[in-house]
Order: C-alpha cells, then sequence, then structure tokens
C-alpha cells in the first residue's frame, strides 16, 4: 500500500484492466500510454468535475438572487455523492487531501442549497436536513444561523434561541472562541423579533391530478389510518392485495389525504393499460403524466435512462407523491423505476398498488383483504354497522332508489356479503344485477357467480367489467407451477397446511420439495391468503380455481379423501384424553375438508369409507353440537342401500332410535350412541355391565356418568353418588374436559337441593373454567347459565347479573343471535327474583316476537315462554292469571316425561294450590316432586316461603302426612285439579 507496491503488482493490473475493458466494451476504452494506463473521458462524464461545476453554478445563481435556479443547480450537485469521497482509495498517497478538499467543497455546497431553500420558504422542508447535517457538523456558525432563521420562519422562536446557546457553549468550550459577528447579529436579531421571515414565493399550484371520485368512499378506515402512517414512516408504500379489493381506491383516497396532495404534488400513473411485453413504456408513460403536469413534454425516442434523468428532474420539487397504479404485471420494472427515482430524489415518496410486492429495499406493505363483514348471525342493526353490508346498501341504493336494509332484505345482503368474501368489486356487481333482479334472487344465483356477475360499468377497465374476467386476469399472471398448485388447492374448502398440501397436491408435475416455494409465490401474488399456517383462497378465487380443477382432468379427490380420513381416524381417539385440546383443532382447522371428503366418498357411493368418516367425526361432531351432520350423514348412508356394511346399518338404526329425542341430554346421546359403532355390542344392561369393569378408564368413566344418569331419572339420587363420584375420578385420570364438565354439573345437583351453595357454586364455577378451555359454546353457554342461576338461588343476584352480562357481552360479540335470545330466560328470571315483575314481563314479550330466532323448535320456545310467565304470575300472587296459563306451562314438561321437568311442573302447581288456598293438596303435589326427583329443593327460595306457610297452616304433622301422600297419587295429571 502507499508508495509500495504488492507482490504481483503486474500482473494484478493487467488482469484488472482486462476485466475493465471487458466490462466497458472494448480496448479503446482503457488506453495504454507511457507510464501506465489511462482512461479516455471527458471531463464532464467525471462525477466529481461535474460536482465542482454545479456546485460553483449554484454559488453563482444564489449570489445573483436566483433561488429557484440555485437550488436546482445544487440539488443536482447533490445527487451526484454516494457515500464518503474516494472512501475505497484513502489509503493512496493523493486520496486524503483531495478527499478532504470534496468533503469541504461538498458541505459548502450543501449549506448553499439550504440557503436557497430558505430563500424561497421551504423552511419546514429545509429544517430535517438542517438539524442532520448540524450534528454531523456541530461547530458550524453558517448551520447555525440557517437553522436559527429557518426555526424562526416556522414560528419556533424558543428553539431558535437554543440552537445559539448550544453553538456558543461548543465554541467557547471546544475552540475557546465567541460567535462571529455574524452569528451574534443573527442572534440579536431573533431576540428582538426583527429576524426576517421569508415569505414562501408564490407557486401555482397545478390542478389535481387525481381521478375524481364518482361513488362514496365506504369503508377502510383502519387502513387509511395505516396508510398514512406508513407514508410517514417509509418512501415507497405499496397497498397489496387481491383483485377487487379496491386497492386502487384506497389509495387515491390516501393520496388526498397527504399533505403533498394540497401543494399539487401528487401523480397519478395508471399502468393496467400497458403491455407486459413491454416494460420499456412504464418509464415513458410516468414522464407522460408528470411532464404534462410541467407543462413541458418528452421526445419518446430517448433511452430508459435518460427519461428517469428526465423524471429526476421534474421530480425535484421537494416533498412529492408518485402514485404508481396497478403494477403486477410490471413488477420487476417498477421495481426498477421506484429503486432509481428514491435513489436520486430524497423527498420523493412513492405510493404503488399490486397483487405482489415491487419487493425492494424499503419497502412498506399494507395487505388490502375483504371489506369487514358482520360476524356470527347478526340482527339488522349489527349488519347494518359490517363495511361490506355498507357498501352494497349504498351501490344497490344507485342502482334500486329507494332499496333499504330492513327485516325483509337483511338475510339475503348479508349472505351476498358472505359469499363474495367482502370484496369490493364483487359486492358492486352483485348491486348492478338489481337493476332487474330482487335481492333472494341475486343470493340464490350465486353459485353460478361468473355467469351473475357480468354487468359492470362500460367505462371500467375490461377485467373489472365482470367478475370472471378480474379473477382471470390474476390466473393469467401465473406460472405453470403456480396454476397447478392453485387449482388443486380450490379442493380444499377449509383451506389447508403445508403437510396437507404437499400430500394431496405434490406428483411429478409438482415435487413435494416445490410445494412451499409455489404456494409462498401464491400468497405473495394475492392469489392464496395465509394466517398462521394455513393457507386458503378466496370463495371467488376457490371457485374459479375448482372450474379450471374440473377443465383439467387433474383429480386429486382419491388422495384428498384419503388424507383426510387417516387425518381424522388418527386423531379421533385423542378427542378423549390429554391431547383433547390438541385433538380439537385439529378438527376444528379441518372440519370443512373432513366434511368435504365424507361428501366425495358418499357421492362414489363408497359405502365402507363413508362408515369409516362417520364413525371417525361422530365424537367431534357431538361434542361441538353439530348434532344434523350426524343425522344428514347418517341418513345418506342408509340410502346407499345394499352397499351398506352390516355392522354401518346396525350404527343407523340405533344413532337414529336415540338421536330423534331432543329431550335427551346431549352427553346421553352420546354415551348410547357409541355403541353403534363397538361391533357385537350386547343389550343396555350388559354394555353397562361391561363398560363399568371396562379396563379403559374412559369407558369406565362415562358409564359411571351414564349410571348415575339413568338412577337420576329414576329419582335415586343418592343411589347415584358414587356413580357421579367415580365418573369425576375417572375423567380427570384421562384428562377428557368433556367428561369432567358433564360430571361436575352432575356433581354439584344434590348441593343445590340442599341449599349447600357453597359447594355446588364451587363445582359449577369449575365446570365453566373447564368450558372456556374446551372451547364449546354450547357448554361454556350451559355452565355459565347454571352457574348464574346457582347464584340466583343463593341471593347473589349481583354476581348472577355480572354472570349474564358475561354471557350477553360473549354472544354479541361473537353474533350468536340465537344464543343472545335464549339468555333472555334467565334475564327474565333474575328480573323475577330482584322483584321486577314488569320488566320480567317486558323481556318475554321480547321474546315472543324473537321464536323464530331461539335454539328450539317454535312450539317449545313457546312452551318456555309460558312456563316463564307462569312463574311470574305465582311471584305476583296472581292465582287467576297462573291457572290460566298452568295447563299450557306444565303440560309439556309432562309430555316429555323427564324427572327435572316433571318434579318443576309439580312445584308450580303445587304453588298455585296454596295461592287457591287448598294446603292439604298443595303439600301433597310438593311430595310428588320430592318423589320424581329423589329429594326436595331446599334451596329454591320459592319453595322455602311456601312450605314454611303450608307448615303455619297445617302444622308440621298436617303438612308431613299431606307431603307422603304425594308419592301415592295415582296420575300425575291429577296436579292440574
Amino acid at each position: 500500500m502507499g508508495e509500495q507496491p504488492p507482490a504481483g503488482a503486474a500482473a494484478a493490473l493487467q488482469g484488472l484492466v482486462s476485466r475493465l475493458r471487458r466490462v466497458l466494451g472494448g480496448t479503446s476504452s482503457v488506453q495504454f500510454a507511457a507510464g501506465g494506463y489511462r482512461l479516455p473521458v471527458r471531463g464532464e462524464d467525471v462525477d466529481v468535475h461535474g460536482f465542482e461545476q454545479l456546485a460553483a453554478q449554484g454559488r453563482r445563481e444564489l449570489a445573483a438572487g436566483r433561488a429557484k435556479e440555485a437550488a436546482s443547480a445544487l440539488a443536482a450537485a447533490r445527487r451526484l455523492w454516494r457515500g464518503a469521497a474516494l472512501a475505497d482509495v484513502l489509503e493512496a498517497p493523493f486520496a486524503r487531501t483531495a478527499a478532504t478538499r470534496l468533503d469541504e467543497m461538498r458541505a459548502d455546497a450543501v449549506e448553499d442549497l439550504f440557503e436557497a431553500e430558505l430563500q424561497l420558504g421551504r423552511h419546514a422542508e429545509a429544517l430535517t436536513g438542517l438539524a442532520a447535517a448540524a450534528a454531523d457538523r456541530p461547530l458550524s456558525e453558517r448551520l447555525a444561523t440557517l437553522r436559527m432563521r429557518a426555526l424562526s420562519a416556522a414560528g419556533r422562536q424558543s428553539d431558535a434561541l437554543a440552537v445559539y446557546e448550544e453553538v456558543r457553549a461548543r465554541l467557547g468550550d471546544e475552540l475557546g472562541v465567541d460567535p462571529t459577528a455574524e452569528l451574534r447579529e443573527v442572534h440579536l436579531a431573533l431576540l428582538r423579533g426583527e429576524l426576517d421571515r421569508p415569505a414562501a414565493q408564490a407557486v401555482e399550484v397545478p390542478p389535481s391530478r387525481l381521478p375524481a371520485a364518482v361513488t362514496s368512499f365506504i369503508g377502510r378506515e383502519d387502513e387509511l389510518g395505516r396508510v398514512a402512517q406508513l407514508m410517514g414512516a417509509a418512501r415507497l408504500v405499496t397497498i397489496v392485495g387481491p383483485g377487487g379489493a379496491g386497492k386502487t381506491r384506497l389509495s387515491l383516497e390516501a393520496a388526498r389525504r397527504d399533505p403533498a396532495y394540497e401543494r399539487g404534488r401528487v401523480w397519478f400513473v395508471p399502468l393496467a393499460g400497458l403491455s407486459e411485453d413491454d416494460p420499456e413504456q412504464l418509464a415513458d408513460t410516468v414522464l407522460s403524466v408528470v411532464g404534462s403536469a410541467h407543462g413541458r413534454l418528452y421526445d419518446g425516442a430517448k433511452p430508459m435512462t435518460a427519461a428517469i434523468d428526465r423524471l429526476t428532474e421534474m421530480l425535484d420539487v421537494g416533498d412529492a407523491v408518485l402514485m404508481l397504479d396497478n403494477c403486477e404485471h410490471l413488477v420487476g420494472a417498477a421495481a426498477q423505476l421506484a429503486d432509481e427515482l428514491l435513489g436520486g430524489l430524497a423527498q420523493l415518496r412513492i405510493l404503488a398498488t399490486s397483487r405482489e410486492p415491487l419487493a425492494i429495499t424499503g419497502e412498506a406493505l399494507c395487505h388490502l383483504g375483504p371489506l369487514a363483514l358482520p360476524a356470527g348471525e347478526p340482527d339488522l342493526a349489527t349488519a347494518a354497522e359490517a363495511a361490506a353490508v355498507r357498501l352494497f346498501v349504498d351501490r344497490a341504493g344507485g342502482v334500486r332508489p329507494g332499496f333499504a336494509l330492513d327485516e325483509s332484505t337483511v338475510d339475503a345482503v348479508v349472505e351476498i356479503c358472505w359469499r363474495l368474501d367482502g370484496m369490493p368489486l364483487a359486492l358492486e356487481l352483485a348491486a348492478v344485477k338489481l337493476r332487474s333482479m330482487t335481492v333472494d334472487q341475486v343470493a340464490r344465483r350465486l353459485d353460478d357467480r361468473f355467469r351473475l356477475l357480468t354487468s359492470g360499468s362500460r367505462a371500467a377497465l375490461p377485467r373489472q367489467r365482470t367478475l370472471l374476467a378480474m379473477v382471470e386476469w390474476s390466473w393469467d399472471l401465473l406460472d405453470e407451477a403456480e396454476r397447478i398448485l392453485a387449482r388443486r388447492l380450490s379442493a380444499f374448502p377449509g383451506g389447508a397446511g403445508l403437510t396437507a398440501l404437499e400430500a394431496v397436491c405434490a406428483d411429478a408435475s409438482l415435487p413435494s420439495r416445490d410445494v412451499l416455494y409455489v404456494v409462498d409465490s401464491l400468497v405473495e401474488k394475492s392469489i392464496v391468503q395465509q394466517t398462521g399456517g394455513r393457507y386458503r383462497m378466496l370463495e371467488t378465487v376457490r371457485a374459479y380455481g375448482a372450474e379450471q380443477l374440473a377443465a383439467s382432468g387433474d383429480d386429486v379427490s382419491t388422495r384428498f379423501a384419503g388424507y383426510y380420513l387417516t387425518l381424522a381416524e388418527q386423531h379421533e381417539p385423542l378427542l378423549r384424553g390429554r391431547e383433547q385440546l390438541r385433538a380439537f383443532a385439529v378438527f376444528d382447522a379441518e372440519h370443512e375438508n373432513m366434511t368435504a371428503a365424507l361428501r366425495t366418498a358418499l357421492d362414489a357411493g363408497d359405502a365402507a369409507r363413508t362408515y369409516r368418516f362417520i364413525k371417525a367425526l361422530f365424537w367431534y361432531w357431538g361434542n361441538r353440537g353439530l348434532n344434523n351432520q350426524l343425522e344428514t350423514f347418517m341418513g345418506a348412508l342408509s340410502d346407499l342401500g345394499a352397499a351398506v356394511p352390516d355392522e354401518a346399518r346396525r350404527a343407523v338404526e340405533l344413532v337414529r332410535s336415540t338421536s330423534g329425542a331432543q329431550e335427551i341430554h346431549p352427553a346421553r346421546l352420546l354415551w348410547i350412541s357409541q355403541r353403534a359403532f363397538t361391533p357385537d355390542a350386547a343389550s343396555d344392561d350388559e354394555q353397562l355391565q361391561q363398560s363399568l369393569t371396562s379396563p379403559d378408564p374412559w369407558v369406565r368413566a362415562t358409564a359411571h356418568w351414564a349410571h348415575n344418569f339413568t338412577l337420576v331419572e329414576q329419582g335415586d339420587l343418592e343411589g347415584g353418588a358414587a356413580a357421579r363420584e367415580e365418573a369425576v375420578r375417572g375423567f380427570e385420570e384421562v384428562g377428557d374436559r368433556w367428561g369432567l364438565v358433564m360430571s361436575l354439573l352432575a356433581i354439584g345437583r344434590v348441593p343445590s337441593l340442599r341449599g349447600e351453595f357453597a359447594t355446588s357454586i364451587a363445582a359449577f364455577e369449575r365446570a365453566v373454567a373447564i368450558s372456556a378451555e374446551l372451547g364449546t359454546e354450547d357448554y361454556l353457554y350451559w355452565t355459565r347459565n347454571r352457574l348464574a342461576r346457582e347464584r340466583m338461588r343463593a341471593g347473589d343476584l349481583d354476581g348472577a347479573w355480572r354472570d349474564l352480562r358475561a354471557m350477553q357481552d360473549r354472544a354479541e360479540q361473537l353474533g350468536q343471535r340465537r344464543r343472545e335470545a335464549a339468555i333472555l330466560f334467565s334475564v327474565a328470571g333474575w328480573q323475577r327474583r330482584a322483584g321486577e315483575l314488569d320488566a320480567s314481563e317486558r323481556t318475554l314479550d321480547t321474546m315472543a316476537t324473537l321464536v323464530d330466532r331461539l335454539p328450539y323448535p317454535e312450539q317449545m320456545a313457546r312452551d318456555l315462554i309460558d312456563g316463564t310467565r307462569l312463574m311470574n304470575r305465582l311471584a305476583a300472587r296472581d292465582a287467576a292469571g297462573a291457572r290460566e296459563l298452568l295447563a299450557r306451562a306444565v303440560r309439556p314438561n309432562i309430555t316429555r316425561n323427564q324427572s327435572n321437568g316433571l318434579a318443576w311442573a309439580a312445584e308450580q302447581v303445587g304453588e298455585l294450590l296454596a295461592l287457591e288456598d287448598r294446603p292439604v293438596d298443595a303439600a301433597t303435589v310438593l311430595g310428588w316432586s320430592q318423589a320424581i326427583r329423589g329429594a326436595f329443593d331446599h334451596g329454591e327460595p320459592a319453595l322455602r316461603v311456601l312450605v314454611a306457610g303450608l307448615v303455619e297452616r297445617l302444622g308440621e304433622d298436617g303438612y308431613r302426612d299431606a307431603l307422603e301422600q304425594g308419592p301415592g297419587c295415582p296420575g300425575r295429571t291429577r296436579w292440574a285439579g
């Protein structure tokens, strides 16, 4: 290094010259001369010379008072710099002196540029750069002067004074000198308020370069905030999303709210019309937009580099935004253009829209998906708040004046929004169909969506006029491997993880090792959405992919069904043990796919595989409350006729014999029905005895639970005590949370009847906690509702109300309209116990209007309402009103013939008879209640009051005699006599 050449320097130099000639193209580019080699270049081709010329020109223009011309020349000089001067040759003897000189020239040019900007009134834009420059050169008095002037112009006098004090202190501490006279004069002028504030030069703001909005902007408030945040922090922001998501509309709305828009520094460049075969058009297209705004045209014959140089010149106006819309088919060229412009213009920002990222350093992404959809089973008010619904209703009102979201249209509108994934373009195309169809007709025809949605705006781009064209545009941008995987992924209605994709979609045309990379590319191109470890398509894209799959003859159904049958059978035993939560998570995630695979087997007439699927899914269906699935597929299996195996035929008969009775507790139904999948099962009694001694602890626990259930129904509460305890121990041993919930509900019943509320509430609280862990909404509702009722019985109305509010909040959050309505039964009960009988009646009146929304058959819902009204009449001591309701209220419980319902009916009759001055009959009926249930309900406050009144009237012996006559009553219907 230095003056001592390295070993082999001559050979190394010749090698480097040879490589340099190849890069520069020919021997004439590097000439041999006396003493070495030389490059025959002109002075203006060397950045250093160009910088010196531009810096000198800028200084001359500044001295002549031409600030605008000075700023242009000095900004061009600054753009020639890339890093430190001569950074790669600083060890050479000549370099350090030259580098020092160039660094000083650069610093002077930067200060001159700040001076020019301040004279142009661009103090706000200059402040950031001044602060950075001052940090590098803290002792520069000129920079301090410029900063003080800029801060003063911005109205920040206190900050300007702080700059002076900081510099004065540094000069004294580090150099031992005072500030120069010029800096002191600026400080004094600042103190006196005499510092000139340069007025911004009048700039003719050009008209808006953004397309005018012709429809209202709906939704996307969060996304607008996100784009604004990104635009403030990054210089390249790309809005990425699938076709029809509204990327262009969001970008335009975001641009109108950007500060650069008010200054006329936003340029919108639509790229959709450019051919992907000619990316060179991109720079010309951008230049034609920017150049026309400047009133200057561009010679399109110039090469792309010249176009970029011209763009750099035109866009050098300070803070500005260039919008590149629809980059996906020109993504490589768009990325190159953006990178070069951002590198040359420090204050330029780019807002792009594309179906995949530009993928260059510094890019910030705003992922745009569907509009917000109404959750669960929304009511009218909830549905009206969803952005997707608001957009559809707005566009529908423009097509069909007077269209409104009401009770007659809400279900169809919500279905349309869900079926079309909440995608704005699809919703707008659907709304257009209301010119000739009703909203219900549109909803019913969405299975044929590509034929239906074909009436977009004639002024729109061709790919935005129909739903099919929109999807085809995205599909055409895929390569062959991406198309293969995309159409095969359409076979998964519930999306899939990587393991499933590799198992089902891979073959010779798409090797398993490539699947991850191909699906990642599909995510990048917004064909596939990734959430966690799962990949899925929007329903419209999946429908198109399914058409492509069918047309290609690319059949993956066998691999699909085989994979999901194996998955279900492997995880089914885990549903009843310590791996239960993980197994439920697998079934939850894959249920749609498993059901689709089951239908594949059923459609193929494969009875054996259909039966295996049902057997593997049965316990999951029961625990998740999906009994309709069981009944539907069992019925379909039986329709296969002679192909059904004997074992499967027997299973169908047994399940059908038990599942029709809706009054049977679902847990009891599950225990009975599991026999359907046990070959050569014995009779009920034999099966129970065998199960009680089974080596499998889960089977034993279930048998003990079922044994308790049978004894309780027979009125033998005490006889079931041991069975209940064994069930809890058994389910704890195997870790089955479902079994624990069922057993704890049974365990808490007896202390509740005794009025031992601390014990019963503890059991129900534990059941609630385990239900929440299990994640089954039905069980969580049952256990929380039971806990709330128990708190009411214990007199803790505040605690009960907190439970009810928690239930209501959860149902509302999940959009569970039916559950929200069902909770009103408990609300009415709470109001009755709180003495608010009028409020309770109003709640029941509301429920009477919601019988179609309650999670019961309509007649059962009306029976429950009548039963609750009966209790209100009795609480109000309205004997006539209670007598009028009695038959309707108690008869359904007698018909269903369940012990708890029968006991409740007897208690209501007993209360009524006491009101009608028939104390002996009242006590007798209460005795029947005790016999049916196996214990008197000492935990019910109303019954304690009733018994105290009867004892007072009949005496202890008289009451006991009448009570003991109850079990001997000849018939249950005598109660209502």
